[in-house]
């Protein structure tokens, strides 16, 4: 019979697509990373954070790459009972897992699974349930599985309080009702091996599996696959604007919002950045912390374009306060505030900023209520081409719009091109030198303009639309 060494990481993503497995034994190479490097980084932070809810004195198993030498190390820290253990590592018939946190009482143990989410999915259960059936098929007393995670509600005051930052939720009985099923998925996989090997390539179709619970590091092999065999990946539903080779324009929809608009005209835009452990008092896990805004104003149709903006200080602790105090006094008169995804600008930030300061509410309601989205006229198909490629994404609409202008080119930005890319270069400022931290500002600046500027292109180009009627 075949014997794959599975992992908890390995069955979870058996679960997902059994030809992930195969791939990932047999065409490794294939295999394109979606997960940036900071979401490792900060479930890292959050596991080392987790320990603490169990004492600051741990026994820890330091991954090593030999697993032999974790497991051993395991069994002679399983002795010194009742201890906390983490990373304990087990093996049970070419079954392995490490579990985050092992408490290990006199009576039995305890397993803690870790996870830097605010809510627990599925797979989590699965994760955690492996683990249950490795330890307790090895003899071990397992008295509790338990999920810690991330509570969302929590507001950080000036110190950290861990027994609100975290949700731990016992899912013992789930763990012990999946158990037969766990034993049946094994044999599966291992069936599923043994029938496809190195030079029988698995045929799964492709599906929601693709991209859930997570994005598969072989979706574009697997696409890849499919479009040589000349079959529609994906969902069968033919999109008229992909192929439809015709400017769509609702001159009416573009003439009714541009008459919505009152002056002073301000086209804004903000940065943020996340951490799953809040770090500034007053703020929640996850929350989005505006370091940056972009503002652009015209007063009236003749005007000249006037630009305002602010990026913090990456040393200033109040940094919160002080980009909504700007934003408050370059915002002074009832106009229209222009933005693009107002969703996120609204409802994301400004409604947080409330929550955070109630002194300034009635200033941030004003903001809120004079927003206007220009994301709207290209999300509705009010306007669009082929060139769009069927986003409504700014950095997709913007060159269609404006094909061959440079100056509204994302990709000659110096340093950042988009906003992920903004948040961590803001984050990276603590580490850089005078000089670098000059330069990164600089790119910051100039990336943040042209989010605004873009805005303010669209807007020029509805006008012309509408004055050709």
């Amino acid at each position: 019979m075949y014997n794959l060494f599975l992992s908890k990481s390995s069955y979870c993503k058996s679960i997902q697509c059994p030809k992930i497995i195969w791939l990932k034994k047999y065409k490794p190479d294939e295999a394109v990373q979606f997960v940036n490097p900071k979401v490792f980084e900060n479930g890292k932070k959050v596991g080392i954070l987790a320990q603490d809810l169990f004492g600051n004195k741990h026994d820890d198993i330091k991954y090593t790459g030999n697993y032999r030498g974790m497991i051993e190390k395991t069994r002679e820290f399983l002795e010194k009972k009742p201890n906390i253990i983490t990373e304990a590592s087990f093996d049970y018939d070419h079954n392995f897992c490490m579990v985050d946190i092992l408490k290990n009482d006199e009576d039995g143990v305890e397993i803690y699974e870790v996870k830097s989410s605010t809510k627990i999915n599925e797979i989590y259960y699965d994760d955690a349930s492996f683990q249950y059936y490795i330890l307790s098929n090895l003899g071990l007393n397992v008295k509790k599985v338990c999920i810690i995670y991330i509570n969302n509600q929590y507001v950080r005051g000036k110190e950290l309080e861990l027994d609100k930052l975290f949700n731990i939720q016992d899912i013992t009985n789930i763990a012990i009702a999946k158990q037969d099923e766990i034993s049946n998925n094994i044999i599966k996989i291992n069936n599923f091996m043994a029938e496809h090997d190195k030079n029988k390539e698995p045929n799964i179709a492709l599906g929601k599996h693709c991209s859930k619970p997570y994005k598969c590091d072989f979706c574009e092999y697997c696409n890849k696959i499919v479009e040589k065999r000349n079959i529609t990946p994906g969902q069968q539903q033919l999109d008229m604007y992909m192929t439809d080779n015709k400017l769509i324009i609702n001159k009416e929809a573009i003439k009714d919002l541009l008459d919505s608009l009152k002056y002073p005209l301000y086209f804004i835009d903000y940065e943020t950045y996340n951490t799953p452990i809040p770090e500034i008092e007053g703020t929640k896990p996850y929350q989005q912390l505006p370091f940056q805004y972009s503002l652009h104003i015209l007063e009236n149709e003749d005007a000249e374009l006037e630009h305002k903006q602010f990026l913090a200080q990456i040393d200033d602790e109040n940094f919160i306060r002080h980009f909504t105090e700007s934003m408050i006094i370059n915002i002074t008169e009832k106009g229209s505030i222009i933005v693009y995804n107002k969703s996120f600008e609204k409802n994301v930030v400004n409604n947080q900023l409330i929550r955070m300061y109630p002194d300034l509410e009635d200033k941030i309601t004003r903001i809120n209520d004079n927003m206007i989205d220009f994301m709207e006229p290209f999300r509705k198909k009010y306007y669009y081409t082929k060139e769009m490629n069927n986003s409504y994404s700014i950095k997709s609409v913007l060159p269609a719009l404006y094909p061959d202008e440079p100056e509204l080119d994302y990709s000659k930005l110096p340093y950042v091109h988009e906003g992920e890319e903004a948040s961590d270069a803001f984050i990276s400022l603590k580490d850089k030198s005078p000089e670098e931290q000059v330069e990164i500002r600089e790119g910051l600046l100039k990336y943040c303009h042209l989010d605004t500027y873009a805005m303010v292109k669209i807007y020029e180009k509805f006008k012309e639309i509408v004055n050709d009627c």
